[in-house]
């Protein structure tokens, strides 16, 4: 009875790598489904693997644009630090909507984390189109 039972559980454990190995082949097809001509023709592009999306990546996705904006992060255009209130103030709109559409919902880490990152960003937005006015 012991040998059946090692039998089956030989069995259940060939079927589920034989599932794991399916699931793998479809999301491996289904992402080269999801590229462009040009994504599919980078090669490095296609083998890069993308971060889980998530808040907080989220949050550093517009964090990131609102710094390019004041010139603290070169832009990945040119490799040049430019300067573009609109572009900043946009970033850090999104981010303070981010916020208020998750009021409640975060938990107290990130949201302690978004109101600082906001404050920072503001701040550093003043400094930028006030430019030393006071």
């Amino acid at each position: 009875m012991a040998e059946e039972k090692k039998i089956i559980i030989d069995e259940d454990w060939k079927s589920q790598v034989e599932a794991e190995k399916e699931q793998a082949a479809r999301a491996s097809s289904q992402q080269e489904g999801d590229q462009s001509p040009g994504e599919a023709a980078a090669g490095d592009e296609a083998a890069m693997q993308w971060p889980p999306a998530s808040f907080p990546m989220l949050v550093s996705t517009f964090a990131t644009e609102a710094m390019v904006g004041l010139g603290q992060i070169p832009s990945p255009l040119t490799n040049e630090p430019e300067v573009s209130p609109p572009r900043a103030k946009y970033a850090i709109d999104m981010l303070a909507v981010l916020q208020e559409k998750t009021k409640g919902n975060l938990d107290p880490g990130e949201d302690a984390g978004l109101e600082d990152l906001l404050h920072q960003l503001r701040m550093a937005y003043v400094a930028v189109t006030q430019g030393g006015k006071a």
